[in-house]
């Protein structure tokens, strides 16, 4: 498998009161036709989506749905369903006509079948439901990379920029966190953003050293490279000032460090460092808009449910919401041989 990602603002529809559920069916309706999805394929989106709106307001009174489109070789639209309610009995749920509010009472068992992708983790902090959608003639396997990026008061500009490259069983992933927000921060982003593109899979201190020369003039920002080789069970790392990125295993847990310093401006230079034994494991990066004092074991079974599920988790319970904030998690098993 051969892809490369590009950083995206995941879209937020709140879901409050009766009237926006069925904005949000039409919201994610047009988002499907865009991505070139049928009438059929459509129809399944709104039908989930309509399901999806009107569980959060019978079961939590409110929450959100977050779309993002799913570039590819054949793109997709990813759906999730976010609250803060008590959660649910998943087995009841699961159960067609099943309905203890008033919903339709599709179940989710019915929710599964109409969505190729489908995760749930649900506890007394919230629930967080997972939906993928592709065109159903497509033969698609999906990437087991989870992505919440989000924009300070909603600004169209963001200062965080994140970057994904796969080539056969490689996998190099950016995370810049431009100084501030707004213009000025997203510019400084995507000219690190253009700089890793060029060569993705390069050594990452001179991948960083180019980085730097190409942020040079900008207002600067946070940096780190992560690159995964299958092949040889390691992952290398290199960071410059405050990305968070975190490997957790089924046994520990272990931080990446960063090193203090501005890319654009001024840093000292550092070796990557690496981190063996890795494949299994889980990676998680992000911005400094999320707080940093966040633990996974918290949650019984979350590190082992979709990646998407715990980047939505993570933003939903320790967003800090003064500042752009970006959660990359991916599992670094599931590259092609």
């Amino acid at each position: 498998m051969d892809l490369k990602l590009h950083s995206s603002l995941t879209q937020v529809l709140a879901i409050e009161d009766t009237s926006q559920v069925g904005h949000a069916r039409r919201i994610a309706q047009r988002l499907a036709e865009q991505l070139a999805f049928d009438a059929t394929d459509s129809g399944r989106v709104a039908l989930v989506v309509t399901e999806l709106a009107s569980n959060i307001l019978k079961h939590a009174s409110n929450g959100e749905l977050h779309l993002r489109a799913l570039p590819g070789a054949v793109a997709g639209l990813e759906v999730i369903a976010i609250d803060r309610g008590q959660g649910f009995d998943l087995h009841d749920c699961m159960a067609d006509g099943f309905s203890t509010r008033g919903t339709q009472g599709i179940g989710l068992g019915s929710i599964l079948r109409q969505a190729q992708v489908f995760d749930v983790h649900t506890d007394n902090r919230g629930t967080v439901l997972l939906t993928r959608f592709y065109p159903r003639l497509a033969s698609v396997k999906d990437l087991r990379l989870g992505v919440s990026q989000h924009s300070l008061h909603n600004d169209p500009a963001c200062g965080d920029a994140w970057e994904v490259a796969i080539q056969g069983r490689q996998l190099s992933i950016l995370m810049i966190d431009g100084l501030g927000h707004g213009p000025d921060a997203e510019e400084a982003a995507k000219a690190g953003a253009f700089a890793f593109n060029r060569d993705p899979f390069g050594d990452p201190g001179l991948l960083l050293d180019d980085i730097h020369r190409e942020m040079h003039g900008t207002r600067g920002g946070a940096v780190a490279v992560a690159q995964f080789d299958a092949a040889q069970d390691q992952l290398r790392f290199i960071g410059i000032g405050n990305i968070g990125a975190t490997l957790i295993g089924e046994e520990k847990t272990r931080g990446l460090a960063s090193h203090p310093g501005i890319v654009g401006l001024q840093y000292r230079k550092i070796p990557a460092v690496g981190y063996p034994q890795c494949a299994g494991q889980l990676l998680i990066m992000y911005s400094d808009g999320l707080q940093s004092r966040w633990n996974l074991r918290d949650y019984p079974g979350l590190m082992y449910r979709h990646p998407a599920i715990i980047a939505a988790v993570l933003h939903r319970d320790y967003c800090r919401g003064r500042d752009d904030v970006t959660v990359l998690v991916t599992a670094l098993e599931t590259l092609d041989d």
